[in-house]
């Protein structure tokens, strides 16, 4: 009976997709010293990111769990079918934020400082979709806030150049969570729910999409430039325009078939090619 709770746990968080944020992470650490973080370092902004993105995806579904026992497309999910006790997740909510501020003491007293500051923007993000079609690129930041602040949780110092990184970061995570969005345009319209697909439809919506593609490989680009970075990170950024560049070729208006390939399968090596050839970069 436990083990399937926590398998139901573990399949309500996706604990896979915390692959999309992670290596951007790691990246912010690394480029903050040109060079290798401590192992204390590391483990403690992988304890901080997957306490903040587990806490986050909690709070998400106890908050959309009505909306999502609505449509069809997630009337399937463990909240939406109450296949575990919401209590229960809410109090874990609150674990995890108290595990990601233990981390953020084991780091440095600025990140201690600027710990609730992320808390209030992962849980406000839940609500965005009710009142502002701009709720993509609010979850955007909510996840590109992860470079700088393992950048800062290396310096113990609030600097500016980590910030372009999250951008990109920001605009990647945007894109591809408004193509996804296209799924639920017509029940989002029904429901009174914000997002650009309802407001502008599956072909303007596509078009957000590109464009916000467009602007994370600028400002991958610009942070190579900031950083004085050299061949290697370039190389990376190449093969990430091309993974963004492919899945805007395989969803187009009228054909959403591989929309989730698109969004989950394809997009998860965005930030591990990126940090990869960034490290070899480095070294």
């Amino acid at each position: 009976m436990v083990l399937t709770k926590i398998n139901k746990f573990v399949q309500m968080i996706d604990l896979g997709h915390t692959l999309f944020g992670l290596p951007f992470a790691y990246l912010g650490a690394f480029l903050a010293i040109q060079g290798m973080p401590t192992a204390h370092q590391l483990i403690w902004i992988t304890v901080a990111m997957v306490s903040a993105r587990t806490a986050a995806l909690c709070l998400n579904r106890l908050i959309d769990r009505r909306i999502d026992r609505l449509n069809p497309r997630t009337s399937n999910w463990v909240l939406a079918k109450e296949e575990l006790n919401p209590q229960i997740i809410w109090g874990l909510v609150f674990v995890f934020f108290a595990i990601l501020l233990y981390s953020a003491w084991q780091l440095n007293m600025l990140c201690v400082k600027l710990a609730p500051l992320a808390v209030i923007v992962l849980w406000v993000y839940s609500y965005t979709k009710r009142f502002t079609w701009w709720c993509h690129l609010f979850l955007g930041i909510a996840i590109g806030i992860g470079p700088a602040g393992a950048w800062i949780a290396v310096t113990g110092t609030l600097d500016w150049q980590p910030f372009i990184l999250s951008l990109a970061v920001a605009c990647w995570i945007a894109g591809f969570d408004t193509m996804y969005a296209c799924q639920d345009i017509e029940f989002d319209r029904k429901h009174n729910l914000h997002s650009i697909p309802a407001r502008f439809g599956e072909k303007g919506a596509l078009i957000f999409s590109s464009v916000f593609h467009v602007f994370t490989v600028i400002f991958l680009v610009l942070t190579g430039l900031v950083l004085n970075l050299g061949f290697t990170y370039y190389l990376g950024v190449a093969f990430a325009t091309v993974i963004l560049l492919y899945q805007h070729i395989i969803v187009t208006p009228g054909n959403l078939d591989r929309v989730n390939f698109a969004s989950f399968k394809v997009n998860r090596y965005v930030g591990l090619i990126i940090f990869i050839l960034t490290i070899i970069d480095i070294f």
